[in-house]
């Protein structure tokens, strides 16, 4: 196989930048740190209904053994009525990333 080597300019405009995709996904990774969701932006991320995740994701104990915080996970389950769901979001977003499959099957 034969290589050309071509130096070419390419503009960028003054309002943008140029990063590393590494750099990206530590800065998506970043900006989740320290941020709790709820339910409702569980839902809105997953573009599942509280339902299908309680029944899918949250309840199902190979997940639940994991996720749950009283296991060291990052996911409160509410303990008592009108209690709120709250998620680790940069974690729960790890979660759903490495676990597609098994989510989904």
């Amino acid at each position: 196989m034969q290589q050309i080597n071509v130096n070419l300019s390419i503009p960028v405009p003054t309002d943008k930048v140029l990063i590393n995709k590494v750099e990206l996904e530590d800065l998506k990774r970043k900006s989740l740190k320290g941020v709790y969701w709820n339910m409702k932006e569980l839902e809105l991320r997953t573009g599942k209904k509280n339902q299908w995740l309680k029944e899918n994701l949250l309840y199902p104990s190979q997940f639940r053994e994991v996720l749950d915080s009283k296991n060291g996970g990052f996911v409160y389950y509410p303990q008592a009525q009108g209690e709120s769901w709250t998620f680790q979001a940069n974690q729960m977003a790890d979660f759903l990333e490495n676990n597609f499959k098994e989510i989904f099957r």
